[in-house]
């Protein structure tokens, strides 16, 4: 098969050198193509035109006559440049990161740095250091506050562990609390057919989140916080000792809805005393939860019989429940009465009526 051969001469060479220098369009002088054998007679004119692209692209860079160039070489430089820069910024921006949390004492002198454990910076300036590798020797790491990042999670960790402190703990955990209840809160509000977005209605969400922790303020407390060591020794007294009309507000458990009313106690001491505030104050840890009456009035005389360890206890609870109240049978009149006793009152009928006798001359009818 013959094949087709074009041979440009100087003067065309020439013409196209001239014509790039000068600014002039290539395409007004004519195409010449190098030589070049072609097995396909039917596609010599593409095999022309890609020789003619190759060869401008090789011989008309002009980015030396200060004309931005957009030939395969340049571009390739251009390319290189933007690539150096990316990680010049990247390297940059996790030094700062890293700065940012040994300033603020997140990573604590994650490396050490001697004359034989770093390396004088790389093409951006950043020091390097040394770390022990797994086989004893030393190689050459990451950047130095890129290793002090990265280093947060293993060695640092070890040793220095972020303090919090409890009150900072239970500031956190409250407010996870309210906005999880305050969430819930609106769509409650949504359910019922109310739009939780009016002006009355914009804060009750996080009003009701506050006032319902504060009525169940009993769950974080309990009876040995209270009593704060208020119990003292006295043999002198072996009589009964009453505390009456607490006033007490708790929540049904059933229905959430407040049941309120007053408590009634008495013990007989057996050398201990406690403090009469902390009668009140045991009802409280235990009344401000979700309750049951029943439950209620054993759980005060067992507190009782555990930390003062009296002769006999009685407690007696008087109480009005919304849940009968204002729903359901509706008996606004209607009182619950509920009494435990332990020791000498339940053992002594007579004591036992004294006690009785004691809060019933003042209990509200």
């Amino acid at each position: 098969m013959a094949s087709h051969t074009n041979h440009s001469s100087p003067v065309e060479l020439s013409s196209l050198t001239s014509a790039s220098s000068t600014g002039n369009d290539v395409d007004d002088h004519p195409k010449v193509a190098t030589g070049m054998d072609n097995h396909n007679n039917n596609h010599d004119g593409d095999v022309s035109k890609e020789v003619v692209h190759t060869q401008q692209d090789e011989e008309e860079c002009v980015l030396s006559q200060g004309i931005m160039c957009i030939c395969c070489s340049c571009d390739e430089q251009r390319k290189e440049l933007v690539k150096k820069r990316s990680q010049k910024m990247m390297l940059a921006k996790k030094r700062k990161v890293a700065a940012n949390e040994m300033m603020s004492g997140t990573v604590v002198s994650a490396t050490s740095k001697s004359d034989n454990g770093k390396t004088e910076g790389d093409d951006f300036g950043l020091d390097y250091v040394m770390v022990n590798s797994d086989n004893g020797g030393k190689k050459r790491q990451r950047p130095a506050a890129a290793a002090a990042y990265s280093l947060q999670s293993s060695a640092s960790q070890q040793y220095c562990q972020a303090i919090t402190s409890t009150s900072q703990s239970s500031d956190h955990e409250q407010s996870i609390k309210l906005n999880k209840m305050t969430t819930a809160c609106r769509t409650i509000l949504e359910c019922i057919g109310e739009d939780p977005n009016r002006e009355g209605l914009l804060k009750t969400p996080e009003r009701w989140a506050k006032a319902l922790l504060f009525m169940t303020r009993g769950y974080s407390l309990s009876p040995e916080k209270v009593l704060n060591n208020a119990i003292f020794t006295e043999d002198s007294h072996k009589e009964i000792v009453v505390v009456k009309n607490i006033d007490i507000h708790s929540m049904c458990e059933h229905h959430m809805v407040p049941f309120t009313g007053q408590i009634h106690v008495g013990y007989i001491p057996n050398g201990k005393i406690i403090g009469l505030s902390k009668i009140a104050r045991i009802a409280e840890v235990y009344s401000r939860r979700l309750q049951v009456q029943e439950r209620l009035t054993r759980q005060i005389v067992d507190a009782i019989v555990e930390h003062v360890e009296p002769l006999g206890v009685g407690v007696v609870v008087e109480c009005s429940h919304f849940c009968m109240v204002m729903r359901g049978v509706q008996k606004v009149g209607a009182k619950t009465v509920t009494s435990c006793v332990r020791g000498c009152f339940e053992s002594n009928m007579k004591t036992r009526a004294e006690f009785f006798n004691i809060i019933n001359g003042g209990m509200s009818r």
